[in-house]
């Protein structure tokens, strides 16, 4: 991530105080980031999609917009609050699609090479969606750093920063979110396949 998290932070603080410039500021900083990070996700999908990295990251930025600034705290407040626009976005093409029919279509979601693509088949990011919703009613620290690392798009190194928190402890708790979520989709599977 360009920029330095700090600086982010203060623009952050400085729009929740009426600060109209830095407001100015953080949505110019904020928008590139998106941008750098949409992008990134359509690189490695497959040519033809029909979601542009620009209209995911309007749609996105325009919620967030919306929002009045939602009173970000901080980086992390941030990326989390861009990241579950972001979820929310595909969820709800994917839903508007109609595409989940008796778990017809499923495949298995790769948690460990974390690619989003932004076109995955519905099935797939609605059983996602669904096992995210229960992971975070169960673990909401974990929860959000798999919003700041999957969906934000955010390193390790990022994430532990942008949380206050140490590196190990990301890490650790990383590997445990890739488990548990991978078992539960792997539970949602075999439910389809009997």
């Amino acid at each position: 991530m360009d920029g330095a998290p700090d600086n982010l932070t203060h623009l952050l603080q400085a729009a929740r105080g009426g600060d109209r410039q830095a407001e100015a500021d953080v949505l110019r900083a904020v928008y590139a980031e998106l941008r750098q990070i949409a992008e990134s996700w359509m690189s490695r999908t497959p040519p033809g999609q029909t979601l542009q990295p620009t209209a995911l990251v309007h749609e996105a930025f325009v919620r967030l917009v919306g929002r009045d600034n939602a009173g970000w705290e901080n980086r992390a407040h941030f990326f989390f609050t861009a990241g579950r626009a972001m979820r929310d976005i595909l969820v709800e093409r994917a839903r508007a699609r109609g595409a989940l029919k008796r778990g017809g279509g499923r495949r298995r979601v790769d948690l460990d090479q974390l690619i989003v693509a932004t076109e995955a088949p519905d099935a797939e990011l609605l059983a996602l969606d669904e096992a995210l919703t229960r992971f975070e009613s169960r673990y909401p620290w974990e929860h959000r750093i798999v919003m700041l690392r999957f969906f934000a798009g955010l390193t390790h190194e990022e994430t532990a920063q942008a949380m206050a928190a140490p590196l190990r402890t990301i890490e650790r708790d990383w590997r445990f979110a890739r488990a548990w979520l991978r078992d539960a989709l792997s539970l949602d599977d075999d439910e389809h396949t009997e």
